[in-house]
């Protein structure tokens, strides 16, 4: 197959989730593309996993084919082109086989942002133990900007007691990836640190109370995709998706289900004026 093309300069930018499907609608695909509307750019999607899932846990997981996984990142790219791309739950080495093959079709400078999806917030697996080596040897060294939270960033160096965000993400740097942002939801400080190997910059976030999370994390490195194909450096991408996550959290809706609601990126929650 030959090598497909990138973004189509004179268009609106359209960047592609790599990830997995949410049936609740909280995270995944779902909340990829809400925040890929939400910043400006066409959101497109191959779908990596189909869960039965709620705010209350994970039911059932059904992964997609590799060859439908690569059928659906060559069929977007070829005809509309990617100028950026995300990529998230991705479930097993098989899988991660089948990205690395697709993205390796694409122009070289199309930014990739991988968010190192391990466990859903309800605890479930979404991670095969044996796709952890193929996470971190086949996959990391591709990315623009790698997103672990602190936990996430301990499993991929293998040093679970390491508490400095810094230090994690100068561990994670050296796996491969151009940047790293070590996002700060699981501190006492709720501050992102983004790493580059030249430049260190802390990002401060706000945290707020309540249980709308689910989805922040996809929330965040859709956002940092999106504003990467905007045409933004990594470190102010990673700003501006801090924001973007921070208020979506926010405005969070904690009247849908049991369990913690999903982020909120368009404020639907907000009272409107009366028609």
């Amino acid at each position: 197959m030959s090598r497909l093309r990138g973004v189509h300069s004179e268009r609106i930018p359209a960047v592609l989730s790599i990830a997995g499907s949410d049936s609740g609608g909280g995270a995944g695909i779902q909340a990829d593309l809400k925040a890929f509307a939400r910043c400006g750019v066409h959101g497109m999607t191959a779908i990596t996993a189909i869960t039965a899932q709620n705010t209350v846990g994970v039911e059932a997981v059904e992964a997609v084919s590799p060859e439908m996984i690569i059928a659906q990142i060559g069929a977007v790219a070829d005809d509309i082109g990617v100028a950026a791309v995300k990529v998230g739950m991705l479930g097993s080495a098989e899988t991660i086989e089948a990205v690395v093959s697709a993205l390796s079709l694409l122009v070289d400078d199309v930014p990739i942002v991988v968010d190192p999806v391990m466990v859903a917030e309800s605890g479930a697996v979404l991670l095969d133990p044996e796709a952890h080596e193929a996470l971190i040897a086949r996959l990391l060294p591709l990315a623009t900007v790698v997103t672990p939270n602190i936990p996430e960033a301990r499993a991929l160096t293998g040093d679970e007691d390491r508490d400095s965000q810094e230090d994690l993400a100068r561990e994670v740097l050296a796996l491969g990836p151009h940047a790293v942002v070590v996002t700060g939801g699981h501190s006492e400080r709720l501050v992102d640190l983004f790493f580059d190997g030249r430049e260190s910059a802390e990002i401060a976030g706000e945290r707020h109370p309540g249980r709308s999370s689910h989805g922040s994390g996809c929330t965040h490195s859709s956002a940092l995709a999106a504003f990467l194909a905007l045409g933004e450096t990594p470190l102010e991408a990673a700003r501006k998706a801090r924001e973007v996550a921070s208020a979506a959290v926010a405005a969070g809706l904690e009247d849908l289900g049991e369990g913690p609601g999903p982020v909120d990126v368009f404020g639907l929650a907000a009272p409107r004026p009366p028609q």
